[in-house]
């Protein structure tokens, strides 16, 4: 596959270019550069000038923002077929967060000028934009309500379930489900410490609601909905 029908493939995921026909696609994905980070690499840095946004074709990048006191809170992991960078793309701003690459990564990144022609010339890119924008908006409210309202065991009920998807289990079978990250960033992306995160997963896992392994939970999604819906175990 072309390096051009490689990316209208990704651009055919997103939120903000699904909406585009085939045509529309290719040309949008010609206007695309290939970049690659290794892994710890910094794609950018929350206060940097914001030049042009990135479409993640392989790996796993963390967005996260840093205290004055040096605490550090993730709240989006990118992966593939995700877009990143799009804000300070659109309005010329500064960064407003850390993108970091946990995993060597191959992105696509997109000018800022490139961006507002594709703006200029597809009236239905600029309206997906400002529905995506109002999503984001959106998932950011829910987060900060998450983090501030419900105990950690909700939050981390609620994670395990976004991360599980559609996927049903088997009867009288639990989902196993492959974090690909280690305690620690999950941490991070709960707003907790590792220890608490540890603790939060024993409580999950003494109401049945997963079994831990070395490198694998198994989950049952109907008592892990319970816990997420009763905000208590």
């Amino acid at each position: 596959m072309s390096r051009i029908n490689t990316i209208s493939r990704l651009l055919a995921g997103t939120a903000l270019f699904k909406g585009l026909s085939e045509a529309e696609l290719l040309a949008c994905a010609a206007s695309f550069r290939e970049v690659s980070f290794a892994k710890g690499e910094m794609l950018f840095a929350r206060g940097d000038a914001g030049f042009s946004l990135y479409l993640i074709a392989d790996g796993r990048v963390r967005l996260a923002i840093v205290s004055s006191t040096g605490r550090e809170l993730s709240f989006r992991h990118a992966t593939a077929g995700d877009i990143l960078g799009e804000i300070a793309a659109l309005d010329g701003g500064p960064r407003t967060a850390d993108a970091i690459a946990l995993t060597p990564v191959t992105a696509y990144s997109l000018e800022r000028n490139a961006l507002r022609r594709l703006l200029s010339t597809n009236p239905s890119i600029l309206t997906a934009m400002v529905v995506y924008l109002c999503q984001k908006l959106r998932d950011t409210s829910e987060q900060l309500e998450t983090i501030a309202l419900h105990a950690l065991e909700t939050r981390l009920a609620r994670f395990l379930l976004i991360a599980l998807g559609n996927r049903q289990p088997l009867p009288g079978k639990r989902i196993p489900l492959e974090l690909k990250f280690s305690q620690e960033e999950l941490a991070k992306l709960l707003g907790a410490s590792r220890p608490k995160v540890n603790t939060a997963l024993g409580v999950l896992e003494s109401a049945g609601a997963i079994h831990r392994t070395l490198d694998q939970l198994y989950c049952d999604p109907a008592k892990l909905s319970q816990i997420a819906e009763a905000g208590d175990v």
